[in-house]
């Protein structure tokens, strides 16, 4: 089912000018809502690259697992968190200390090391095992002993994210004129990865709780998270309604975003772009130290599930994607290519020099977060 790119679009603008799209009409399987819903999708890929989706069918018991399992894990002490740290950084699973990674490497653009701690999970070779899959690339999770809530918590959120990624890749699909489930193809043993990120308060003043903040000493223009694309096809993020993520838009102007009530985030991938040569770019995005209305660091917590597509997947431009003459801005490569070339970047701290075209977006704007001086 194709959405007719002549209807106008309905996708309801938040007040931080981000679309929100409520797949309740997709789910509901009447076809002329979903292509209504097709329609809202392609405008809002087309525009910004990034939306908000309600109706998403997750449970708040779910989300609040998941928050709680965050905050079970995070709230360990260093060394027990230390306990779960992969053996080498092309591992992606385990636990990232604060300052060890730097994404915007994955660009090969130079910056400071990032703020965030984060405790990844992910598809492994014991889930399919019919397939020769790559034992590093698809790990064996590395779970922290004596916390089965929090395996529990992830778990339960890692499926339903799951389910969600794989609604948004057949939204994808109708949105692009392309067949019933053209995706799932690419899919089938996806490279799917949860990363939960904590953005930890700074410590309170020596003289006692309550009578302030020490600021942790910043780097000029070091980040949350550092400016970046998204590596694989689509990204279903969960997060905290405060402040500190910002979505970079064509005109290079940076544009906070907080997710609404009950909302989901979902941003595009590198891959759908190479698909779509540019006609959905992935979604450029920063992460600015969180603060709150007062000025005061602000603790937050997200939950990124990327759903990368299959290591063995070639991926080239979609035939009604390329320009007149037939050719396209981007070579096939492999999902697994693509994704070594990247986290080698941000995890291995070697500057990436495959994605020039992605870093040239960043060229004519200010890295700093808001208010660096120096």
């Amino acid at each position: 089912m194709a959405a007719d790119p002549s209807a106008a679009p309905s996708a309801r603008p938040s007040p931080r000018s981000v679309p929100v799209v409520d797949l309740a009409g997709w789910r509901s399987g009447d076809p002329d809502r979903r292509a209504a819903v097709a329609r809202e999708i392609d405008s809002a890929c087309s525009a910004v690259g990034f939306v908000q989706i309600v109706g998403h069918g997750i449970a708040q018991h779910v989300i609040d697992g998941l928050a709680a399992a965050i905050d079970l894990f995070f709230s360990q002490p260093l060394d027990v968190k230390r306990r779960s740290l992969p053996p080498r950084p092309s591992v992606n699973r385990g636990y990232t200390e604060p300052g060890s990674e730097r994404l915007s490497y994955s660009l090969g653009v130079d910056s400071p090391a990032d703020l965030f701690e984060a405790f990844n999970i992910g598809a492994n070779v014991d889930d399919h095992p019919d397939l020769d899959l790559d034992a590093e690339i698809y790990a064996r999770n590395i779970w922290p002993d004596d916390l089965s809530a929090f395996r529990e918590g992830v778990s339960t959120w890692f499926a339903h994210a799951r389910g969600v990624a794989h609604t948004m890749t057949d939204v994808f699909a109708a949105a692009l004129g392309l067949p019933d489930g053209w995706f799932r193809s690419f899919t089938d043993h996806s490279i799917d990865v949860l990363r939960l990120n904590h953005y930890p308060l700074p410590a309170a003043r020596p003289d006692g709780p309550g009578t302030g903040w020490v600021e942790p000493p910043l780097a000029p223009g070091q980040l949350g998270m550092g400016a970046h694309t998204d590596y694989g096809i689509v990204t279903v993020l969960w997060a905290d309604p405060v402040p500190g993520l910002e979505v970079l838009t064509a005109d290079g102007t940076w544009l906070p975003v907080v997710p609404e009530s009950g909302a989901l985030l979902i941003n595009l991938g590198d891959l759908l772009a190479r698909w779509t040569n540019d006609r959905w770019t992935s979604t450029m995005h920063r992460v600015v130290p969180p603060r709150g209305a007062d000025g005061r660091p602000v603790r937050r917590r997200s939950a990124a599930f990327f759903h990368d597509g299959n290591a063995d997947a070639l991926i080239g431009t979609i035939d009604t994607c390329r320009a007149a003459d037939g050719s396209s801005t981007y070579e096939p490569v492999t999902v697994g290519e693509h994704l070594a070339q990247k986290l080698a970047g941000s995890r291995g701290l070697t500057l990436n020099d495959h994605a020039t075209r992605e870093a040239g977006r960043l060229a004519a704007t200010d890295l700093r977060p808001r208010g660096a001086t120096a």
